[in-house]
């Protein structure tokens, strides 16, 4: 994983918090008397900060509607209100919008414009979480890079709702109601640049198919998924991370070569029906098998190389990199068997 990939989770998991922080602080120091010249444009019902004049906050103000927003915003937040319907005359003027935050509404697809989003040319990004919406609203902008969608009521995802997205890292669809027929084999089609996708909280029984090859970041939590298919992984090369946490994946649900992916780097399989440890490769870091079935450890037989080759110092080009083994809530009695010392050399934690 190169300090670039970091980079770029790092900035989608602080971005929001670290921008809102840093606006409050700042206009929370300011000169009221300097706060005139924004008054004649600022809607009543919002926060014009005079530091940040592409910001606008109408967030927990009891809205009903999108009050008309002006021409110099970039940043937008709606969230926390009552607003039910996104239509075209707000955002008349708003020609530049980069960020729209609408968490927290009644929002339906019902009352989305047909049209309205897509004519936002300059969105970035698009919050839509905690609303009433049942299925992927479209049509969406073509430069957005991020789409949370999460805690909604989503059970269909429109044809070529995403076939000209190439920009989106992030996709966000947790806890909705999405079946194993709502993904579609070209239901992730044009989502070139995807890094990460969340479908943690649905009713999936399998694993999605046809997922863009550049994921790195997969969640498939709290789902119904029994089996992971023969070579699955080959199709999404760069995946890193990697939560199926809360399935009913048993022992035969797990190919021998299942999760052989040089790619996986943190492996979490915790509240599942496994009774042994899967195969895994030998560039995994980190592992979470608690609360499982599982009754005994055998450090020979998980090893992804030989003993003989993990008890060789001089080769490690092969030492397996395990470094964070989960085991907790299954039934297995200490102490840690001798040969998963041997193997897992650079081991730093155990959980049992």
């Amino acid at each position: 994983m190169t300090p670039k990939v970091y980079t770029s989770f790092l900035l989608l998991v602080l971005v929001n918090s670290v921008w809102s922080r840093t606006v409050r602080q700042v206009y929370d120091e300011l000169d009221p008397d300097h706060w005139s010249h924004f008054t004649s444009e600022c809607p009543r019902e919002c926060f014009c900060p005079p530091s940040f004049p592409n910001a606008l906050y109408c967030d927990n103000k009891g809205l009903k509607e999108i009050p008309p927003i002006p021409a110099r915003i970039w940043y937008l937040y709606l969230q926390n209100n009552l607003i039910e319907t996104v239509s075209e005359k707000p955002f008349v003027n708003a020609t530049h919008l980069r960020w729209i935050n609408l968490n927290k509404n009644k929002i339906t697809n019902s009352g989305i414009e047909n049209g309205v989003l897509s004519k936002m040319k300059r969105l970035l990004y698009l919050f839509l979480e905690d609303n009433e919406l049942e299925e992927v609203p479209a049509p969406l902008p073509v430069g957005l890079e991020q789409l949370r969608l999460a805690r909604n009521k989503i059970s269909r995802i429109p044809e070529g709702v995403f076939s000209n997205l190439e920009n989106l890292t992030m996709l966000d669809l947790h806890q909705n109601s999405l079946l194993d027929s709502a993904l579609q084999s070209d239901t992730f089609q044009g989502l070139s640049n995807l890094m990460q996708l969340n479908i943690a909280k649905n009713s999936l029984k399998k694993m999605p198919l046809s997922l863009p090859a550049n994921t790195l970041q997969l969640f498939l939590d709290n789902n119904s998924i029994e089996v992971i298919p023969e070579n699955y992984f080959t199709a999404i090369p760069k995946v890193t991370f990697l939560r199926l946490n809360y399935n009913k994946l048993s022992d035969a649900g797990i190919p021998s070569s299942g999760f052989n992916a040089s790619s996986i780097l943190d492996l979490q399989l915790s509240h599942n029906q496994l009774t042994k440890i899967p195969p895994i490769n030998a560039h995994l870091e980190h592992l979470h098998l608690d609360h499982n079935r599982i009754r005994s450890v055998n450090g020979t037989q998980i090893c992804p190389v030989s003993i003989a080759v993990a008890e060789d110092y001089g080769f490690h080009g092969n030492i397996p990199r395990l470094r964070y083994l989960r085991l907790d809530g299954n039934e297995i009695q200490p102490p840690i068997p001798l040969d998963i010392m041997i193997c897992f050399r650079l081991l730093q934690a155990v959980v049992i």
